[in-house]
């Protein structure tokens, strides 16, 4: 078992802008080109993340983390290497199993450009439920959960008694809560409804001093600059 496992979300992209003011106004493309890995940080994403490094800076040096594991998607590379500036921190490595949830053919479509190009996907998505509903070459929740428990059971076998830091996405962050906790879909449901979505550079904190993780605190932002 982990001593400690911090999840971070990286902060915001130019997707988590792009796509929210393009489907406001029903369009059919966003401001984004390229693959979902190679979405960049904003200018206020990278004030996100050099926040999380003074965050971490002040902790003392016996609490701050022994291994560093990423994405590999860019906006996650970026984040901690914006945080680790002028921190002396163990190098990261990526993981995969740590990317966000793969929308297959949707990839960076506006809501808009799914129902014209992918009419029948409202109704199979409500006919499976969130959980189960798999994209067009994609994955599901459930998937994502798979993923996630092979990734703790590596990292409990590889790492344990060690301090490690997670920066990831929010679709990692929120099932990170469920595959620890044991929650079903309505358990997932009612963390969002008590706790809101996973914010942009947010830290969730689970303490493993037990030999049992434990969530100690959840969605924090309070390491953030005001809006």
């Amino acid at each position: 078992m982990v001593a400690e496992l911090i999840l971070v979300r990286h902060g915001q992209s130019l997707a988590n802008v792009a796509f929210p003011a393009a489907d406001a106004e029903g369009l059919m493309e966003a401001v984004v080109s390229g693959r979902d890995a190679e979405v960049p940080l904003t200018g206020t994403g990278e004030e996100q993340a050099a926040a999380v490094g003074r965050r971490l800076a002040a902790l003392p040096a016996d609490r701050r983390p022994q291994v560093v594991i990423t994405s590999p998607y860019l906006r996650a590379r970026e984040t901690w290497r914006i945080a680790a500036q002028d921190l002396d921190l163990p190098e990261p490595t990526t993981d995969d199993r740590l990317v966000d949830r793969l929308m297959g053919e949707l990839e960076l479509l506006t809501r808009a450009a799914v129902a014209a190009r992918f009419p029948g996907e409202a109704e199979r998505r409500a006919q499976a439920g969130d959980f189960e509903y798999v994209p067009p070459g994609g994955e599901s929740f459930a998937d994502i959960a798979v993923r996630l428990k092979s990734f703790l059971d590596d990292l409990h076998a590889d790492h344990p008694g060690e301090r490690v830091i997670v920066v990831a996405h929010d679709a990692v962050v929120l099932m990170m809560r469920a595959v620890i906790e044991q929650l079903d879909w309505d358990g997932v449901i009612a963390v969002e409804k008590s706790s809101g979505s996973v914010r942009n550079a947010s830290i969730t904190r689970f303490d493993g001093s037990s030999g049992v993780l434990k969530l100690d605190r959840y969605n924090v932002i309070d390491h953030l600059p005001p809006a």
